[in-house]
């Protein structure tokens, strides 16, 4: 039985050892499920390739190599020697911001640096959480810290800089000019705890080299990510972030973890669209080996969650239609229905949202790439329900890049809905097709209306594939 490399982290598999709890000792690499995924960094099995100790040397196979052995005798939670990671998990928060659902925790990921005597920190955790900060950094015999970089003025990330420099006096807080300001503000610190850095002057210690980049409105103005030369690694703070608790420092379930960031770009970086494009830019100017987020795994395979971006920044649009919608006595609901069946008989990717009964958070997602989108609501006192408007209200906020948007819904004797969507959707740049609503139940009367929507719509995503 032979050994095989995984051509993307240099994970090799071993058929005498197996994988942990999901594949027993002594199975051939041929016999594992085409459902496996590599341990280290989640790719599939065609991702691996024969690997053999006495087999002829090629460039590539012996860059794997090289990856295996540098990864040989790290410690607890190193990215690369003398490179760690020391933030916290939060495995049961459930929501974030009191807005953003977690179905899956958070982490608030701080990172730490040594260089010949010199400790530097990369951000630090909520203050909830500063009691595992210190475990870890006492885990791996940090007495000291020289320097706590601040990529992000936010709580999440900077909340524990005071309780770090009570610990460590003599400590000075790295960050750019806008962040200082944000940092004294929110956390009252000290004028002269702090050195302000821009882009154009590396910081050295030790034998090593950080370098500034401003990297604003992802999502904050004043955030900038710093990349650490010698060893190519980006820390990015919230910038390609995922709200995600797990024991493993690499993504290691690529699908999973792209599910997450999606959730994680939609609820907070999707209105900054046009930031990122600047940013991403700036970020490909560097040679990198490894993304180090805020939140969630590190990136081991950084090109995964920069094509993920790239795609949801661009203004392509996928075949999708959502329709979220709330129905007090069943008949905004059989409006939908008949809709969902038409959609979905004309082959196009349509998802009905039952307000009451969904998670906001997985809305967000499919808003990012989402064609079209239908509202659906009845009249209450005069006009929308208000768990439709809370949608909208998100939906504004969030800038989707839909292309058309419409709505449907039914009433007693009037409303106003049209006049309060206008205003609630100001900044959704879509265009309107013309909306259906019906008194009362809907009739076979109302057939023919609910089908002329749903015709011009289905006119409309045939006219954009072939753009």
């Amino acid at each position: 039985m032979k050994k095989h490399i995984c051509i993307v982290c240099g994970w090799l598999y071993d058929p005498k050892e197996g994988d942990a709890e999901r594949v027993a000792p002594n199975t051939a690499f041929e016999e594992i499920p085409d459902t496996w995924t590599c341990p280290l960094c989640g790719v599939t099995k065609e991702n691996f390739e024969l690997y053999d100790d006495e087999m002829p040397e090629t460039e590539a196979i012996e860059e794997k190599k090289q990856i295996i052995n540098d990864r040989e005798g790290l410690g607890y939670n190193e990215i690369v020697k003398d490179v760690f990671e020391v933030g916290a998990k939060d495995w049961d928060r459930e929501m974030f911001d009191e807005l953003i659902p977690l179905p899956d925790g958070t982490s608030y990921n701080a990172y730490i640096i040594k260089s010949e005597g010199i400790t530097v920190l990369i951000d630090t955790v909520e203050p909830s959480k500063s009691h595992v900060l210190f475990e870890h950094l006492e885990h791996i015999n940090v007495n000291k810290i020289d320097y706590i970089v601040s990529n992000h003025a936010e709580q999440d990330h900077s909340g524990s800089i005071p309780l770090v420099l009570e610990k460590f006096p003599e400590a000075k807080v790295i960050t750019n000019p806008k962040c200082k300001k944000l940092l004294i503000s929110h956390l009252d610190l000290a004028e002269e705890v702090f050195i302000t850095v821009d882009e154009k002057t590396p910081f050295k210690f030790g034998n090593k080299t950080l370098e500034f980049v401003y990297t604003p409105w992802v999502h904050w103005p004043e955030t900038m990510s710093t990349y650490l030369v010698e060893d190519k690694i980006f820390f990015t703070c919230d910038f390609f972030g995922s709200h995600r608790a797990t024991s493993k420092l690499f993504v290691y379930d690529e699908a999973k973890v792209l599910e997450d960031a999606k959730r994680y770009y939609a609820e907070i970086m999707m209105p900054f669209r046009k930031h990122i494009t600047k940013n991403i830019a700036k970020v490909e100017q560097k040679e990198i080996a490894f993304i180090a987020p805020s939140h969630g795994p590190v990136y081991n395979r950084p090109e995964l969650i920069i094509d993920a971006y790239k795609e949801w920044i661009s203004p392509k649009v996928h075949d999708k239609i959502l329709i979220p919608y709330v129905s007090m006595h069943e008949s905004t609901a059989i409006i939908v229905d008949k809709m969902v069946e038409r959609f979905t008989q004309a082959g196009i990717h349509v998802i009905p949202f039952n307000i009451p009964k969904t998670d906001i958070g997985q809305i967000a997602i499919e808003l990012v790439d989402a064609a079209t989108i239908i509202f659906g609501s009845p009249v209450i006192l005069g006009g929308i329900h208000p768990q439709l408007v809370n949608v909208a209200y998100l939906a504004n906020m969030l800038r989707p890049k839909a292309k058309y948007v419409s709505f449907v819904g039914s009433h007693g004797w009037g409303g106003k809905m049209m006049k309060q969507y206008e205003t609630l959707l100001s900044n959704v740049k879509a265009e309107i097709v013309e909306p259906t609503f019906v008194r009362g139940i809907p009739t076979e009367e109302n057939d023919d209306e609910i089908d002329s929507l749903v015709n011009k719509i289905i006119e409309l995503h045939k006219e954009l594939k072939n753009q």
